[in-house]
């Protein structure tokens, strides 16, 4: 039962990320508007910046390695032709939430990989925990920005954060009984998540993140690049 309870308890962490940055987004009060626009663009861009080193360093690397080159393309382009197919339908109904499915993207099949290794690595699968953590601080802060501009309330929002969260240790659970000797699946579904976060990325999330008034938070996608280099040195 121990590798059972140290996935749900690693992922459990992971995914709290998501609604603490919520909480501290709906708790941010900064009254200078110059200096509050520096900031909330300069998150946006560490966010979009994590997001695009789960993809180089992660998502991608561990997928190519796996599966044979055309399915690995196959699976890319076809995540990222089903996002914007899914993103078309959000805006034309109107809703927002571009950030929160590149997170999810982003959380589900690292939580699954979490999982995975557990089995042949432990202490890696901790460091992994940490890394997905502070990426989904920033990027759940981000999230719940985006949605508020909509008529959502912030209680409401986080309960859809938690809830969220909680589809981590569910996710390391299938990664940990199903996905820890089925290599080319896991890889399929990180490939297929890749494909949707860049598109996502580069239609929604890149814009946002900047200001036309400073250059400065554009700093921000190198600083969150970084975290995710960082991560995945540590880890290799």
């Amino acid at each position: 039962m121990e590798p059972v309870v140290s996935a749900m308890l690693l992922a459990g962490f992971a995914g709290l990320a998501m609604p603490l940055g919520g909480f501290l987004a709906a708790r941010e009060h900064i009254h200078n508007p110059m200096l509050r626009d520096e900031v909330l663009h300069l998150i946006a861009a560490f966010g979009g910046g994590a997001l695009a080193s789960a993809v180089a360093l992660v998502l991608v690397p561990e997928a190519a390695e796996t599966l044979p080159p055309l399915l690995a393309v196959a699976l890319f382009v076809a995540g990222g032709v089903v996002f914007y197919g899914v993103d078309s339908l959000l805006e034309r109904k109107g809703g927002s939430g571009a950030l929160l499915l590149a997170m999810l993207l982003d959380y589900v099949p690292e939580a699954m990989a979490l999982g995975a290794m557990l089995v042949a690595d432990a202490a890696t699968a901790r460091l992994l925990a940490l890394m997905i953590f502070l990426q989904n601080l920033p990027e759940g802060f981000a999230a719940f920005r985006e949605i508020r501009q909509g008529d959502s309330s912030a209680g409401h929002v986080l309960l859809v954060f938690l809830g969220l969260a909680a589809l981590g240790p569910v996710c390391a659970l299938v990664g940990l009984v199903w996905l820890a000797q089925a290599h080319a699946l896991l890889a399929a579904i990180m490939i297929f998540a890749a494909g949707g976060i860049l598109y996502l990325l580069f239609q929604d999330i890149a814009p946002k993140a900047h200001s036309n008034e400073k250059s400065l938070p554009a700093l921000g996608a190198v600083a969150g690049f970084a975290l995710g280099l960082a991560g995945e040195m540590l880890i290799s």
